[in-house]
């Protein structure tokens, strides 16, 4: 008996001489058509990681070390706040965008089943809880640098909770994580440059100490071992794009740390003596 089969977009004919098994081999030759370029993609990908150079072995091991470095830096900040009680000209986006960030991290990585991804960020979400819930206590309901409000800054990780447990449970698992990494690079972008949300701040008193040092820091190491991950193992464009344009930002932020100092603002130097 003869059948048709696609293989590779041409119809091409499989014969076989008994009637009673061409239905079987037919399905099962099909199947293997289909799922042998995925299988190969991802043996390819296994290849790729265990053939890295060594220095790219050496950032992948390093990169979720980052990440939790970029974790513990808020620690510094966050403990002076509690002692000051109050948060200064401080921006709260570096805490809410770690919390959003992390959660859809986590939720992309469970779903692409990478362990350094869903591991690490898992681990973010309880920081960036922690961190925010102790800089609201000494905040005020709103200032121009958090940026908005703080019932704004809830609204928006609450949202982001609602849509990552909405689009996991509507979509198929390659199409939930195709969306859940698009969402997860923007917020990432977000949490890197989130500190220059007091830029504005930072040039009209020519004074860079809304700027916290230990995070920007922790940002620059983070995103140039992630960078090198992304590109040259994972070769994944939505981990290296965040990481690179985060780098960006963090270069950005340690140059206006070294223009500026953290010194007493202009508006503090030109304030009369009483």
């Amino acid at each position: 008996q003869k059948r048709p089969i696609i293989f590779h977009g041409r119809k091409v004919t499989l014969e076989c001489e008994d009637k009673m098994l061409m239905p079987t081999v037919s399905r099962g030759l099909s199947t293997a058509i289909q799922t042998a370029p995925a299988a190969l993609m991802a043996r390819g990908g296994a290849a790729a990681a265990a053939n890295s150079p060594a220095w790219v072995e050496l950032c992948a091991n390093a990169a979720p070390i980052a990440s939790m470095l970029i974790f513990f830096a808020p620690f510094p900040t966050i403990d002076q706040v509690a002692k000051d009680k109050n948060v200064g000209s401080l921006p709260l986006l570096p805490y809410s965008s770690m919390i959003a960030n992390c959660l859809l991290w986590t939720t992309y990585g469970i779903l692409k089943q990478e362990s350094k991804i869903w591991a690490t960020n898992g681990i973010g979400v309880a920081f960036g809880l922690f961190y925010f819930l102790r800089f609201i206590k000494f905040a005020p309901p709103k200032a121009p640098t958090f940026p908005g409000s703080v019932s704004q800054h809830i609204s928006a990780c609450l949202a982001v909770v609602a849509a990552s447990a909405g689009i996991t449970a509507l979509f198929p698992v390659n199409e939930a994580a195709a969306i859940m990494g698009n969402l997860a690079v923007l917020v990432c972008i977000a949490m890197f440059g989130s500190p220059l949300a007091s830029l504005k701040t930072v040039l009209q008193t020519k004074s860079a100490k809304s700027i916290p040092l230990p995070f920007t820091l922790a940002t620059v190491l983070n995103c140039i071992l992630w960078s090198v991950t992304g590109i040259f193992q994972m070769k994944d464009i939505k981990v290296t794009l965040p990481n690179t344009l985060g780098l960006a930002f963090g270069i950005a932020q340690v140059s206006l740390k070294l223009l500026f100092g953290d010194g007493k603002s202009r508006m503090e130097r030109e304030e009369p003596l009483m």
